[in-house]
């Protein structure tokens, strides 16, 4: 497991960009540390986003993502607003200077709760940056990868929102964004199904 540049246990540096780009090619260097290659990524919300970017980008590093609820659109930003459009709804300075607190109410504390190690530099300009999207979009830059792909999701969700043709999609029961949570036995089953492609159709007689 692997903490993207900003959260967790990973460096918070007030000079990185930020993008969905500049995260993807940190992990890339991190991959290419340890020695791994053609990997089976797990990416969940942003996460995902960056693991689309990162396939795109450093093809010979990923073999199979495996995408979580992850942001495949850009979003318009929304004053009070939970998430990435509430963030990206503050610029920077507004928000390091207490715009925070507001999108910590509209959250609540269980999402707020897993941002408690992110830098709030990080935090926002990551969020701006997902808010925004890519050009292409994420979703695009999936379709067009040749590799297996998979998609886990809230089955709640419906199917709207999901990638499109060529990408097999998990639904989990029960389960709302952080579906690892909310259902660790159907999420663990769909991760040990997902990198497998979706078998060829049996031949007309």
């Amino acid at each position: 497991m692997l903490d993207l540049l900003g959260f967790g246990l990973s460096d918070r540096p007030t000079d990185f960009s930020y993008t969905l780009e500049a995260h993807a090619d940190a992990v890339a260097g991190a991959l290419r540390a340890a020695g791994v290659g053609g990997a089976e990524l797990i990416g969940h919300s942003m996460g995902g986003a960056v693991a689309i970017v990162l396939a795109h980008r450093h093809p010979e590093l990923v073999a199979a993502p495996v995408l979580v609820d992850a942001n495949l659109d850009p979003v318009p930003p929304r004053a009070g607003h939970g998430g990435s459009r509430g963030i990206a709804a503050h610029s920077e300075a507004e928000f390091l200077a207490g715009g925070w607190r507001e999108v910590r109410e509209a959250v609540g504390p269980h999402w707020w709760s897993t941002m408690r190690l992110a830098g709030r530099t990080a935090l926002d300009r990551s969020a701006v940056q997902l808010a925004r999207g890519t050009s292409p979009t994420m979703r695009k830059l999936l379709l067009e990868l040749p590799i297996p792909r998979a998609f886990i999701h809230p089955a709640a969700d419906g199917t709207a929102h999901l990638p499109g043709p060529g990408v097999r999609h998990f639904a989990i029961p029960d389960a709302g964004h952080n579906v690892m949570l909310d259902n660790p036995d159907a999420f663990a089953r769909a991760v040990t199904e997902a990198p497998a492609p979706a078998p060829a159709p049996a031949p007309a007689d």
